[in-house]
């Protein structure tokens, strides 16, 4: 299992590595520095997005992304409104890739 980075770090760390890309990303909402879950918001430059969530996979015993919304952009925002509701301390990361890159799978 691996070790959980602070998500103020993790979030820093993955805006660098899309900066490195040339894929832009944004934060949308801050969350708690060290404790907080992120969600990642993919918008597709179409009017469609989708938004992503770690969740524990216990067939690998660890954390994996999954897609947790897709649909128009004002849906998966509502969404992510709700989520909000749930959870204040979420970050939410907006990122902007008509490809739909999100670079995900590269981040622990």
């Amino acid at each position: 299992m691996s070790a959980r980075l602070a998500a103020g770090i993790w979030v820093s760390a993955y805006l660098k590595r899309l900066q490195g890309e040339g894929i832009p990303a944004y934060v949308i909402a801050r969350g708690d520095d060290t404790a907080g879950e992120v969600l990642v918001k993919l918008a597709l430059m179409d009017g469609n997005a989708r938004a992503f969530m770690r969740a524990f996979d216990f067939q690998l015993g660890d954390r994996v992304w999954q897609l947790l919304y897709e649909g128009t952009e004002r849906e998966v925002d509502d969404a992510i409104e709700r989520q909000r509701g749930f959870d204040p301390d979420l970050w939410v990361i907006e990122v902007e890739d008509p490809r739909g890159r999100h670079m995900l799978g590269q981040m622990g």
